[in-house]
């Protein structure tokens, strides 16, 4: 029985990847590394230490330091955030859903804190979780499943009564290590993937979930 539910947050609560590919964009263009949208898709779900990790590794540049460049990307999603986030849909549905049945709900985000909180107060949902917990504070992000083993041991369950939502496939691999139910909700773009319908349940939005999809966890 489900007692519990874990949201990531870019791309499930907010329509936030095209703004991390944005800011991105630009960071990477001010050291001289032409990132394209389709590259930065490569890398969803990831924290954004180590993409540009894997990125300086890959192009290398002697103008920024990582932190530098990690530093711009962070500055530039805020201000995309604060000027163009929004809500997902079923948003508000879904966390009424958990909520009036007495399911407990917390915020599982690779994020660093200082977009999470950017993030919720756009969308105006502090105070909705429980807890939120930053991949920022893990030794590995997504897939690693690092994050989702520590909100186990913050919520006290075992993990065969806490589903994760996830659009990324790094952030399903990530729940699914740790033994969490799963929903995935990937990007239309990706949804006819296959690799997605290794989740417990796969939908196209959070409207969809249902009574009988819980029961069926």
């Amino acid at each position: 029985m489900i007692k519990a539910a874990l949201f990531d947050m870019d791309g499930v609560l907010i329509d936030s990847e095209p703004f991390w590919q944005e800011a991105a964009i630009k960071a990477f263009r001010r050291v001289g590394v032409a990132m394209t949208r389709e590259m930065m898709a490569e890398t969803t779900g990831l924290r954004v230490d180590e993409v540009v990790r894997l990125r300086y590794e890959q192009f290398g540049w002697n103008d920024k330091s990582c932190q530098a460049v990690e530093s711009d990307i962070l500055d530039e999603l805020d201000l995309l955030i604060d000027g163009r986030g929004s809500r997902m849909a079923g948003v508000a549905y879904i966390l009424n859903f958990f909520k009036s049945r007495n399911l407990r709900v917390a915020l599982a985000s690779s994020s660093h804190f200082r977009v999470i909180t950017a993030v919720l107060s756009k969308l105006q949902l502090q105070g909705q979780f429980e807890f939120v917990h930053s991949g920022e504070l893990e030794p590995k992000g997504k897939p690693d499943p690092a994050i989702y083993l520590t909100c186990l041991r913050k919520l006290g369950l075992p993990a065969h009564e806490v589903v994760a939502f996830e659009d990324s496939f790094n952030g399903l691999a990530a729940a699914r290590a740790a033994r969490l139910k799963t929903v995935a909700i990937p990007d239309e773009s990706v949804w006819q993937q296959d690799r997605f319908d290794a989740a417990d349940l796969k939908l196209r939005s959070l409207h969809e979930f249902t009574e009988e999809h819980l029961a069926k966890l």
